[in-house]
């Protein structure tokens, strides 16, 4: 209550102000509001729109923006940096905003004219050798969401050490007097603030586009249905696919211009059904065999494609992974491009069946933890030791691509291209993604994985969830849904040189592996099965047991 009131005393901005006076004497929802400040973690920070500390507002953005300013003049001489937004409600305003905090600091900004996705933020990092950057944005999550992604000088999102680093800086602020401030016209003016031009924008554009195989006699005028999802895909995905020569394309109208109110998909995800219904419909219209859609930063990208009846069957992020490695192996092999000892990057979480795929090419497997800013610290590695070409390919299994070091992050322009390239590739020597996937099944063994995600709203769900993962710790299953547990792996500890995180894994006999672990920017516990099955049918019925045994968490 004092924070509720302090606000009410501090706050200018008309429509906050409004928002705070509407829920006087509201105690549940001024605790709601006020109970924390916006967890700030490696994603930097993400949650509702609204007034108060433990909503997404110009002061927690402003207040954010400080922090993160006062760290990069600790670390750097004449700090520079990056910031991209997409197409949600206040995204362009936040923006602004924490531009123009960075230049009240002396901090040179760059700032894209118009709303970018995620990747290309990251490349424009490290275009411009930036010292840091930010992307307005909560990735797939609902209408209501917004966020503030924070990246380093590499190009990746920030490392563990750097976000708790920030966090220290931000903590130190009061959210009002602390927080320095000018006019973002006045920046402009006096080139603190600078404009992020088209020479930028066009080499990211050719970055991806170098990215691209080209097999010999693949036709391109392959029908393709996109949608952004209203998101900020709808520029760079089709400039990049119509520069490559892909230019039957075809975007269902509803979905075509950005909106953060997203009308036509309230769950803007291309990993479920239900957002895709729109581009589905379009493409049955059109005759299609495939349908793209990336989500409102444009980072992943999901698909469907029609199977031999005429129905279209939606290709998860694991099975997508699997088979782009395979394709861009198999031709880069073929035209002699393919490097000695290839690298390809994954996640803890993602599907096990790379690891014989990979064999086939005689490339080295490195798992991190889930987050792409991992992959892309793997690259860097690469990097510093001169094997940048080693790096094939990473994915993780949340729908995240990327085939090149141009960018640091997971890049659904880069995923576009590759995926039509393959598409068109198959559909040439008459197959289609399905019947190349059956083929993987059948020579390397069925692999299935799920995500089961368990949703803790409020300030009672944070603490449920702590304790959900210390009884696991300290009480340890002997069988899950009557599989034994043969092992566990507490990556709270450190395992295997990876960074200590609150994840932990359960391995059961059968070569299966459950993960289970709090996510970072949402509510939720989320569990991971990967399981080796005889078939789909033995592997979605062991799957179903263990959903039904973690079902009453």
């Amino acid at each position: 209550m004092n924070k509720y009131n302090y606000w009410l005393e501090n706050v200018t901005d008309k429509e906050v102000l409004r928002e705070l006076e509407s829920i006087k004497g509201d105690s549940e929802e001024i605790n709601e509001r006020f109970y924390r400040d916006l967890e700030f973690g490696t994603g930097g920070l993400r949650g509702e729109l609204g007034a108060g500390s433990n909503r997404l507002n110009i002061y927690t953005i402003a207040h954010a923006t400080q922090g993160y300013s006062n760290y990069l003049a600790e670390h750097f001489s004449s700090p520079k940096v990056a910031i991209a937004y997409d197409s949600r409600n206040k995204s362009d305003i936040f923006a602004r905003v924490a531009a123009s905090v960075f230049a009240a600091n002396n901090i040179k900004v760059y700032i894209y004219r118009e709303l970018m996705p995620t990747p290309a933020l990251s490349f424009a990092v490290r275009k411009l050798g930036c010292d840091g950057g930010i992307v307005i944005t909560a990735s797939h999550n609902p209408a209501q969401y917004n966020g503030y992604k924070v990246y380093g000088s590499d190009g990746c999102q920030i490392t563990l050490e750097a976000a708790e680093e920030i966090l220290a800086e931000i903590e130190k602020l009061d959210m009002f007097e602390d927080v320095r401030n000018i006019d973002f016209d006045d920046g402009i003016e006096s080139e603190r603030i600078n404009y992020i031009e088209e020479d930028v924008i066009g080499a990211y554009i050719d970055a991806v586009s170098e990215r691209a195989l080209n097999p010999k006699d693949i036709d391109k005028a392959v029908s393709i249905v996109y949608t952004p999802l209203n998101g900020t895909g709808r520029m760079p995905v089709t400039r990049c696919l119509r520069e490559n020569g892909y230019t039957n394309i075809v975007i269902p109208p509803e979905q075509e211009m950005p909106d953060g109110d997203f009308p036509t998909c309230p769950y803007p995800n291309p990993e479920i059904r239900e957002a895709l219904e729109v581009g589905l419909r379009k493409a049955e219209e059109v005759g299609s065999d495939m349908l793209l859609a990336t989500d409102p930063d444009a980072d992943r990208i999901g698909i469907a494609v029609r199977d031999g009846e005429g129905n279209y069957e939606l290709i998860n992020g694991n099975q997508m992974g699997i088979l782009l490695f395979n394709y861009i192996c198999s031709i880069r092999r073929e035209n002699g491009s393919l490097p000695d000892n290839p690298v390809v990057i994954t996640t803890i979480v993602s599907t096990r069946m790379i690891d014989k795929v990979a064999a086939e090419y005689g490339a080295e497997v490195r798992r991190v933890l889930t987050g792409f800013k991992f992959i892309g610290e793997q690259i860097g590695f690469l990097e510093e030791k001169n094997q940048v070409d080693r790096y094939v390919f990473g994915f993780e299994e949340s729908y995240g691509y990327l085939s090149g070091p141009h960018v640091r992050d997971k890049d659904a322009v880069n995923g576009a291209l590759l995926i039509c390239e393959m598409f068109a590739h198959y559909k040439k020597i008459g197959k289609n993604l399905l019947e190349v996937l059956d083929e993987l099944y059948n020579r390397y063994g069925y692999f299935k994985e799920d995500l089961q995600s368990i949703t803790f709203p409020g300030a009672e769900g944070v603490m449920k969830m702590k304790k959900i993962m210390n009884d696991f710790r300290e009480n340890t299953p002997e069988n899950i849904a009557g599989v034994k547990v043969v092992g566990t792996k507490d990556y709270s500890q450190g395992v295997e040189d990876l960074p200590k995180s609150n994840v932990l894994e359960f391995q059961l006999e059968g070569n299966i592996s459950i993960i289970i672990r709090p996510s970072g920017t949402e509510p939720k516990i989320k569990i991971y099965y990967l399981v080796e099955g005889d078939n789909r049918e033995k592997a979605e019925e062991i799957i179903c047991g263990f959903r039904e045994y973690f079902s009453g968490l």
